[in-house]
């Protein structure tokens, strides 16, 4: 029996409990309400500002309009799915994407409207394009004119090499008097981290398989290796010859020439330009609204944007809209990483459940995976892999290549029935690596800091980054390193019908570009998205009645919203500052955070 003491003890503690559960319930419901609120708010200003934006774009063109491409705004594999993902925090701005289906759709679909007499290309110097996705866009530019007979005229101040390529398909060029057409030819550029390791007192342990798998070599050197350098010079190299080979077609023109006038840097004015008909005449701005209106027709050019005219249709197909025929496009957009994923990352376990609802749907009869990929982890590449044979084995696969599909993202790749790739997309690199960091000296001199550890086993600290990787266990990851590429190698034998042996022989690491994959074997054939699409509706007979479904990759609004308000603020405040450099930064974060074998490709590999 409790004394009054105890008892009142008992109360007093009972109480307290009750009161610190109730607070703390009530501060969570709060927190929640709270939370929930803010959300809303941000949703209605996002949908407030979207809706404001698009009001006027709901109408349809009036007669005889120009459809206006700048590309200013960035055109993507696949947008981010909510204004939530397009919101700068910083800024509160929304960043518009624009779906490359979608716009591939739009161009399709202004072939016949009677609306639109033509095509007025003013790209922005600064076009946020990869090479394979210009390349996508010159071919439906080529189209247009083809099967349409309206014109395309193009217009800038300053012509970089990327939309000078772009726009040598218009029926004339033109160029500020004033104005500039970059032609130099193609570097890549890459930055070193070794001196700077070096000063840290930071050692690199490599493990990995194949002299050209060069994702290491900044941690290791100070410059490119001889196979490294041998490997962009030809990539970029079969990359510029087929860029030259375009122009000089659209053009008439010789491309010897043009490879001269590259390597003289004989393009030195707009008169030069001209001279050498890369352009054909000289104007301004003001003189290409007036030349447009004479060729519509009318006293005032009337112009629609892309982004307008996008807006207006939906993805555009060959088969029926409305057909149970479903022909699914899935996107692997970004570094593949182990577990579930955000936007623009390739989750393993993700992608790979994706892979399977759309094989166990009756309606899907075919599927298209867009890769745009460098690669990452070579574990989650084998998740998919798998998965991708699974679906294989019950309805066609049809893989495109986008701008990158390399190491891991060959590795999903490489199960497809049929393969298409841009010629300027980067794929292959077969090979895999490890690598570790040891700090432990850096530290110790540097700061005084000592670090000691007890363990069980003589390996149990493996992978502990401040002391050496003993020769035991150098030989341990070495095995693995080994046994990971075999495995690469036989998937992509198997799936490509090759003999190991030829599939090594175009491995150890090395980059092709889709120009040299087509010859030794990597992909079928050249071609873009849509014609990815209109192959597996081929393949499945349903050619004559299909719908395009792209389903969402997105996770739940809930997890989107605490994801974005939790990190991506902080994220776009850093891009912000470091402008250019972010890249490289984020660059490098990626592939100090990775853990376990990876099946990436070299470095960020950037086309100048």
């Amino acid at each position: 029996m409790q004394s009054n003491g105890t008892e009142y003890l008992n109360n007093h503690k009972m109480n307290a409990f009750f009161k610190t559960f109730f607070a703390s319930l009530l501060a969570v419901v709060a927190g929640g309400i709270l939370f929930a609120v803010l959300g809303v708010m941000v949703l209605v200003g996002i949908g407030v500002s979207a809706l404001s934006g698009s009001t006027a774009a709901v109408s349809s063109p009036a007669a005889h309009t120009v459809l206006k491409i700048d590309l200013a705004t960035p055109v993507v594999d696949n947008p981010s799915q909510g204004a939530l993902s397009s919101l700068d925090w910083v800024t509160m701005r929304m960043n518009r994407e624009l779906g490359l289906l979608d716009v591939l759709g739009a161009l399709e679909r202004a072939e016949s409207d009677k609306h639109i007499d033509g095509i007025y290309l003013n790209l922005s110097p600064v076009m946020p394009l990869g090479m394979a996705t210009m390349e996508e866009l010159r071919d439906a530019l080529v189209k247009f004119k083809e099967r349409s007979g309206k014109f395309v005229v193009a217009y800038s101040d300053f012509y970089t090499q990327g939309t000078y390529y772009l726009s040598s398909v218009a029926d004339r060029l033109y160029l500020n008097p004033q104005g500039t057409l970059l032609w130099k030819g193609l570097s890549s550029n890459v930055m070193f981290y070794k001196g700077l390791l070096d000063k840290l007192g930071v050692r690199p342990e490599v493990i990995r398989h194949g002299a050209y798998k060069a994702a290491v070599e900044p941690f290791i050197m100070d410059r490119m290796s001889p196979e490294n350098r041998r490997q962009t010079e030809e990539l970029i190299g079969t990359i510029w010859s087929h860029v030259v080979g375009g122009i000089a077609r659209a053009r008439s023109l010789d491309s010897a020439a043009l490879q001269q006038y590259a390597s003289t840097l004989a393009i030195g004015d707009a008169a030069l330009a001209v001279e050498k008909k890369m352009v054909d005449s000289l104007a301004y701005s003001a003189d290409m609204e007036a030349m447009l209106a004479g060729m519509t027709g009318q006293q005032e050019t009337r112009f629609i944007s892309l982004e307008d005219y996008v807006m207006q249709g939906q993805v555009g197909s060959s088969g029926g809209k409305g057909s149970g025929n479903r022909i699914a496009v899935l996107y692997a957009e970004g570094d593949i990483v182990d577990g579930e994923a955000p936007e623009r990352e390739v989750g393993g376990e993700t992608l790979a459940a994706k892979l399977a609802d759309l094989r166990r749907d009756e309606e899907v009869k075919a599927v298209v995976l867009r890769v745009n990929s460098p690669g990452g982890s070579a574990l989650a590449s084998e998740v998919i892999w798998h998965e991708m044979e699974l679906l294989r084995a019950e309805k066609p696969v049809v893989v495109s290549m986008g701008n990158v599909a390399a190491s891991g993202g060959y590795y999903i790749a490489c199960p497809a029935d049929v393969i298409l790739a841009s010629p300027t997309t980067i794929t292959g690199s077969i090979g895999v690596f490890g690598l570790l960091f040891n700090a432990g000296q850096g530290l110790k001199d540097k700061l005084g800091v000592t670090v000691d550890v007890a363990k069980t086993n003589p390996s149990a600290d493996i992978g502990f980054p401040f002391r050496e990787v003993s020769p035991a266990e150098r030989d341990y990851l070495q095995h693995n390193v080994e046994r990971v590429y075999a495995g690469f190698v036989k998937h992509v034998a198997e799936g490509r019908n090759l003999t190991e042996a030829q599939v090594d022989s175009i491995g150890g690491g090395r980059v092709w570009s889709g120009v040299s994959a087509l010859d030794n074997g990597l992909i079928d054939a050249w071609g873009g998205l849509s014609d990815a699409i209109s192959l597996a509706a081929d393949r499945a007979g349903v050619s004559d009645d299909f719908s395009i479904s792209v389903p969402s990759q997105a996770p739940d609004l809930f997890t989107r919203i605490f994801t974005l308000l939790s990190a991506r603020a902080g994220v776009d405040h850093l891009q912000n500052g470091l402008g250019e450099l972010y890249r490289e930064y984020a660059g490098l974060q990626k592939i100090l955070s990775r853990q376990g074998v990876q099946a990436v490709m070299p470095y960020r590999l950037e086309i100048r």
